[in-house]
């Protein structure tokens, strides 16, 4: 079975989240040819303050 795992920004409604597995199913389905429902997906809500990008946190970069 496909496991597509997604880390992120916390901060997406429950049906950002709800369309965002939808597209990425069907498009796993559409090109690697598997069935939706053979198809795992696990969300990870990260915060700005746990992500950082060129050494410097993210949370601290949105208040330059």
């Amino acid at each position: 079975m496909p496991l597509i795992q997604v880390q992120m920004f916390a901060g997406r409604t429950p049906q950002q989240k709800r369309d965002l597995v939808r597209a990425l199913t069907d498009a796993f389905v559409e090109t690697a040819g598997s069935t939706p429902d053979a198809v795992d997906i696990i969300l990870t809500d990260v915060e700005q303050s746990d992500w950082a990008q060129g050494g410097e946190l993210f949370s601290e970069k949105q208040s330059k």
